[in-house]
């Protein structure tokens, strides 16, 4: 038995800086601002999320996924440094936003402040996939990729609006 879902996926971010990263999700990849709420310190610990309370903006991107943006009332620790490669640390992880024109995309996120570990084009991992990785300003890793044909990837997305 398999669990019902009910709406697309939705992703949660940990920042310091919750006015500077929306302003980057909007910028760079026309994200759109839902909601902004605050959770009071009770309701956060309850909730296994802070021993403070938070902040979280909901943004939607154009297909209807969402992406909360999370900034807890006392300042998160630091990460560990930067390894050279994604898959060096075990629980890395990054969002990946499937694109209609990927160098559009790479050079809209790089005039919002994206810092590419792709270099400034995209890559072809195989025959008709395009990807390019970068990191938002606070380092949370993003993928970008286009496929020549999406359908073969995802043929279940054909009857979605």
């Amino acid at each position: 038995m398999s669990t019902t879902m009910v709406s697309p996926l939705e992703v949660g971010i940990c920042c310091r800086d919750l006015p500077a990263l929306q302003r980057f999700y909007e910028e760079g990849l026309g994200c759109t601002a839902k909601s902004l709420i605050h959770v009071p310190a009770n309701k956060a610990m309850h909730a296994a999320m802070s021993a403070h309370g938070y902040s979280v903006v909901r943004l939607q991107t154009t297909y209807g996924e969402r992406i909360k943006l999370i900034q807890p009332d006392a300042a998160p620790v630091d990460a560990e440094a930067d390894l050279p490669f994604l898959l060096d640390r075990a629980g890395s992880f990054y969002l990946t936003f499937i694109v209609a024109d990927i160098d559009a995309a790479i050079q809209r996120l790089q005039q919002a402040g994206a810092q590419f570990l792709t270099g400034d084009r995209r890559v072809e991992v195989r025959d008709g996939v395009y990807l390019a990785f970068c990191k938002d300003p606070e380092g949370n890793v993003l993928e970008l990729v286009t496929y020549a044909d999406l359908h073969a990837y995802r043929n279940d997305l054909e009857n979605r609006n």
